[in-house]
């Protein structure tokens, strides 16, 4: 379509014109379709990774609460597994599509900023780089909405500070309020903004209706997963209790400090930190100078935890949008405006280069020769001993064929000890890929103590067979455990893979038979929540 000028000659509008398609946010829009090619070329990965086969077995298991998470992302899975089924592809479409929504908000926030056409580019190149993103926005879980909420959270805050309507509090504590009921780390934000509101001298909220209204409606909304946890004698605080104490290393504050340059790709550091210049000296920034403090005091909570480096990940987008509006104002004359296209290069090409760290676009063995050759270790802030992948990677290996082992283990029963069969392991990613990965070889669902699977107690059999997997590497002392609990313990066989998690590897499986007192006897001294 085109429409006549003063001069007579036709303007090409809509579609077709020069205006569309460098609009603000169709410049935002090619950043997004590159990062969908990207994640839809290494959708699949290197398979199913250990926490969706937990999620999957969760869905089947609905209720106001769950050991280690709230309830939705459990409720949204449910609904997308009726819709799309439980092919990889169809549990990772929504990541995926969310890491595109990860870069729509954050060249919205450069927008709200007050960033121009180079500003909302800029922010939408930053958006796309970090490299822990790749990882998060690869598999479902509550991670990748958490991420959105905060995001869309903060945008609400900002909308506040412009527009002064403090009405939009009631909407903020709406939004936090789910995200309180997809993760709790949503009130890490919360603290963070009270913290904010009291240092930046926006103290006048304190006394605004709509400020403690929003936060009681977030509160509400998060009463019935303290209720859930009430009546479950406080499970949550257990389980972050013993992973804090036996599972997670204690880190240093630089050591964190380099594992947040590290999860955001080292070219954003320059951009994310001129991000908190702008939202504490510049003189555009400082309207929103509550963002800052925001920011601050959330760092310094995780720093003293020693919290893992994707923790923080929600908060950096609005540094980002900061740090580019900021760009943008000192990036305009002619002789420092080459700088911009060097830096959107940089951005692009680095992450580019480094994206194998956590996105599965290569083949196994091309991912370990990358790794090695950059010199990543791939540290985990956990206390497991690593192989030759990432604990990411490695979390996404061997399942088919350790299910395929159990049933060679399980083919070795007659038909009426295959009736009766119950099936023990040692953790939910066993547990969870024998429930999915087994139902075409019809094998019973799996008993394990671990996490929600304890609730969930033991499965229906009698104790007469059992398949076990055994806690040591060694047959004897294996054999020794299992002997005080059945009359009868045989061999099965011993699962190896080349690229799972060294924990994971020859393990030892064992044919149990009669035992001696009833499953929920012992049960209760088998818990193990971490």
């Amino acid at each position: 379509m085109s429409t006549p000028s003063s001069s007579g000659t036709s303007v090409k509008t809509g579609w077709f014109s020069k205006q569309f398609w460098f609009s603000d946010y169709m410049i935002i829009g090619y950043i997004v379709l590159f990062n969908l090619i990207m994640h839809l070329l290494a959708i699949k990965g290197f398979g199913y990774f250990r926490d969706e086969f937990y999620y999957i077995a969760c869905s089947e298991h609905l209720a106001f609460g769950y050991v280690d998470q709230p309830p939705l992302s459990i409720f949204l899975l449910k609904a997308i597994r009726g819709v799309l089924g439980d092919s990889l592809v169809a549990l990772r479409i929504f990541p995926v599509f969310g890491h595109a929504a990860f870069i729509i908000l954050t060249g919205v926030m450069a927008k709200k900023l007050g960033g121009g056409k180079f500003a909302l580019l800029l922010a939408a190149v930053a958006a796309f780089a970090p490299l822990g993103n790749y990882f998060m926005f690869t598999f479902y879980s509550m991670n990748f909405w958490d991420i959105l909420i905060w995001q869309v959270c903060i945008l609400i805050v900002i909308h506040i500070i412009k527009s002064g309507n403090t009405k939009y509090w009631l909407l903020f504590g709406f939004v936090a309020g789910i995200g309180l009921q997809n993760k709790i780390s949503v009130l890490f934000l919360l603290f963070g903004i009270v913290v904010g509101v009291i240092l930046a001298k926006n103290r006048t909220y304190l006394k605004d209706k709509y400020f403690w209204i929003g936060f009681t409606i977030a509160g509400l909304l998060f009463l019935p997963y303290l209720i859930w946890n009430a009546l479950h004698d406080w499970a949550t605080l257990e389980f972050m209790h013993n992973a804090r104490t036996y599972k997670m290393t204690t880190i240093s504050p630089i050591e964190f400090f380099k594992g947040q340059v590290l999860y955001n790709n080292p070219v954003t550091l320059v951009i994310w930190l001129l991000g908190l210049w702008f939202f504490f000296f510049n003189e555009k920034g400082k309207e929103f100078r509550l963002i800052g403090w925001m920011f601050l005091a959330i760092y310094v909570v995780f720093t003293i935890q020693s919290a893992k480096d994707y923790y923080l990940a929600a908060a950096y987008p609005i540094l980002f949008a900061g740090g580019a509006v900021l760009l943008d104002s000192w990036l305009k004359k002619k002789y420092v405006i080459w700088v911009r296209p060097v830096l959107i290069f940089s951005l692009i090409f680095s992450t580019l280069f480094l994206c194998p760290i956590t996105l599965s676009i290569l083949s196994v063995e091309d991912t370990i020769t990358h790794l090695q050759r950059i010199g990543i270790s791939g540290t985990t802030g956990e206390r497991h001993e690593l192989g030759a992948l990432p604990q990411h990677f490695a979390d996404m290996h061997g399942w088919e064929k350790m299910v395929a082992t159990i049933m060679q283990v399980y083919e070795k029963l007659t038909p009426e000890e295959q009736a009766k069969c119950g099936i023990y392991v040692r953790n939910y990613g066993q547990a969870g890929a024998i429930d999915l990965l087994g139902k075409k070889y019809g094998l019973p669902n799996a008993t394990c103590p671990h996490n929600n699977y304890w609730l969930w107690g033991p499965t229906e059999f009698s104790g007469e067979v059992m398949i076990i997997f055994g806690f040591s590497r060694d047959v004897q002392r294996n054999l020794e455990d299992l002997q005080q609990y059945f009359e009868s313990v045989e061999y099965g066989a011993t699962f190896t893979c080349d690229y799972c998690m060294p924990y994971e590897n020859n393990r030892q499986i064992f044919i149990c038979r009669n035992m001696k007192i009833s499953p929920q006897e012992i049960w209760e001294h088998e818990k193990f929540y971490m």
